[in-house]
């Protein structure tokens, strides 16, 4: 099952060095071929260099004729390239059979793709995320002990089976306190990624028209009220009642503080449950988090819900 990889830099700057080594080291062991592009290091203020530089990085992945093109990680600066990026040749490689893969800042680029092209994209790990978690025990706490951390296995299998083409759905079980609901069938284009380079497109040529799509989301960092702030933009605009279905994945790193008195992400996802006729899901196993599971972005699947029970199938 040897593939070939280019490992590239749209967005941050690699300050952690160590992790895109072992992540590179990580994908020759399960034998694949790792191709790097030249200037996959290179950094310009908190960029992977100037504009040009990551401009001309995605667009030797585009040329690289990759089994998989992989960001090393997120960050930003995408958003600053979108007028420029050449979508046909994105388009050519994909239909070639070059997957995109990234999460986060790579946002940005997927949506503008899917708007420009209709191409599919899968939002998946970073290589530097992904697989260059981990060191020795040594590092974990200076003195031996802990355990050696490794790429998360229901990630890797994930990403082997979009390699080998079988990469067909996922399911996950919604929380015990999740108001009942049974979804049948519902059909739409699978859609979305991290909210707050979501809602930044909104209004731009690069944010996707998708009506009657399975919207999903995840953010990292943002405190509650923010992913509140943003989602009623959304709402405002019309886009989450096109929707068949709201996904919620992961929204981490974030601390509350006394002044929000319990306004809790469980606040915010109630309030949203209250402005939509359409299922609101939680707990997608997705987003800034290690057991992450790859979806499509831009291909039609069908989610269904069965009480507790939730699978989203492309196959």
């Amino acid at each position: 099952m040897k593939k070939h990889f280019y490992i590239y830099s749209p967005s941050g700057a690699v300050r952690d060095r160590a992790a895109f080594r072992r992540g590179i080291k990580r994908l020759q062991a399960l034998g694949h071929e790792v191709e790097v592009d030249a200037d996959a290091l290179s950094s310009s203020q908190r960029f992977a260099g100037d504009d040009a530089t990551r401009l001309a990085a995605i667009h030797r992945a585009a040329a690289s004729a990759a089994d998989v093109a992989l960001i090393s990680r997120g960050g930003y600066g995408i958003t600053r390239l979108l007028g420029k990026i050449r979508y046909p040749a994105v388009a050519r490689a994909i239909e070639r059979g070059t997957q995109f893969v990234g999460i986060s800042d790579f946002t940005a680029f997927q949506l503008a793709v899917l708007a420009k092209t209709g191409s599919v994209t899968w939002a998946g790990p970073a290589l530097c995320e992904g697989f260059g978690v981990g060191g020795s025990a040594e590092q974990v706490d200076g003195h031996g002990h802990g355990e050696r951390c490794v790429p998360d296995d229901i990630m890797e299998d994930c990403f082997n089976d979009m390699l080998l083409g079988r990469c067909e759905g996922t399911g996950w079980r919604l929380p015990v306190q999740h108001p009942s609901v049974k979804v049948g069938a519902k059909p739409g284009v699978v859609w979305g990624g991290n909210l707050t380079i979501l809602t930044s497109l909104l209004g731009t040529p690069y944010f996707p028209e998708i009506k009657g799509g399975i919207l999903f989301l995840e953010d990292v960092a943002e405190h509650p009220y923010r992913l509140e702030r943003m989602l009623t933009q959304l709402l405002h605009a019309g886009v989450l009642a096109r929707q068949k279905a709201i996904v919620l994945g992961q929204f981490t790193e974030f601390k509350l503080t006394p002044h929000d008195r319990g306004f809790s992400l469980k606040t915010v996802v109630a309030w949203l449950r209250s402005q939509l006729k359409s299922p609101v899901l939680t707990h997608l196993p997705y987003g800034h988090v290690a057991t992450k599971v790859l979806l499509p972005v831009g291909m039609h699947a069908e989610l269904l819900v069965d009480g507790r029970e939730v699978l989203l199938y492309w196959g």
